[in-house]
């Protein structure tokens, strides 16, 4: 069983940085790639990007390549997203979530969610 807590999310203008932090419960967080999603009001939740349990390898959906970034502390049991140059088009609750697997982006892989974390990007 893993237990996911989102923070960090707030109010933030165009061009700005946001550091979003996933804190997990569990001994076996290393086990798991997480995953970061998105969702805005109105549409369906898309794939942000995603990190393999030792955080070797990375993957991100075309539009946040260059501008996000993933990252985990396994002693810590915790993932980032570094978010950076900022768009109001990024406006969304944003998610990580857990997956026994590397590699997917499907929402119905990934076993455990975090409750999500409001990110408002003012223009």
């Amino acid at each position: 069983q893993v237990q996911l807590v989102e923070s960090g999310g707030g109010l933030v203008q165009a061009g700005g940085s946001l550091r979003l932090t996933c804190a997990a419960s569990g001994r076996t967080f290393r086990s798991y790639a997480m995953g970061w999603f998105r969702q805005a009001p109105g549409k369906e939740r898309e794939f942000v990007g995603l990190i393999s349990g030792s955080g070797v390898s990375t993957y991100y959906a075309d539009s946040m390549k260059g501008r996000f970034t993933i990252s985990r502390d396994n002693a810590k049991n915790t993932v980032y997203l570094q978010m950076n140059s900022l768009k109001p088009e990024d406006t969304a609750v944003y998610y990580c979530a857990a997956s026994p697997t590397f590699g997917s982006r499907r929402l119905e892989t990934y076993n455990y969610w975090g409750q999500g974390t409001q990110v408002t990007v003012s223009s």
